[in-house]
């Protein structure tokens, strides 16, 4: 199922790891949409993700997390 995003372009649900984690996408956190506004690579494959309500969440590479992202027009 697709949502549409603002400006009309669709978005998508996609499984997301700390490998395939964009920025842009929106993770749902405890009923709670966050944006992805900056990643950080640490070490032994852990990324921590920076929202832009100043949150802060650290994934390993086990985690996997739905988030939507805006598909990319080519």
């Amino acid at each position: 199922m697709k949502a549409w995003a603002p400006g009309g372009t669709a978005a998508g649900p996609v499984e997301v790891t700390s490998t395939s984690v964009m920025r842009g996408d929106v993770i749902q956190i405890g009923g709670t949409p966050c944006r992805v506004t900056d990643l950080f690579q640490l070490p032994g494959g852990l990324k921590r993700l920076h929202f832009e309500s100043g949150e802060l969440l650290t994934i390993h590479t086990h985690t996997r997390l739905i988030a939507l992202r805006v598909q990319r027009r080519r």
